[in-house]
């Protein structure tokens, strides 16, 4: 691989980090902290929804977030010839 297509293709990766990194900062912190008062208005399923952001909602978010992530890496992987 040369040198520009080695940081092309490094730049994307920290692109995705950092939009991965963005959705769980807005749901672990940004509605599980911040917002979790206008949040807990809301009822689903019995539970306040800030209550379930904080305890239960940011959990399932970083999982789907890991297998998006491994997705995105699966296919710039192939898109620069680098996969296994």
């Amino acid at each position: 691989m040369s040198d520009k297509n080695l940081q092309e293709y490094w730049r994307k990766n920290v692109r995705y980090l950092l939009i991965l990194l963005f959705f769980w900062f807005l749901v672990s912190f940004v509605f599980g902290i911040f917002l979790v008062e206008p949040l807990n208005q809301i009822r689903i399923g019995g539970f306040k929804l800030g209550f379930w952001f904080a305890q239960q909602g940011s959990i399932y978010v970083f999982v789907i977030l890991i297998f998006v992530y491994m997705n995105w890496m699966n296919k710039l992987d192939k898109e620069y010839d680098v996969d296994e």
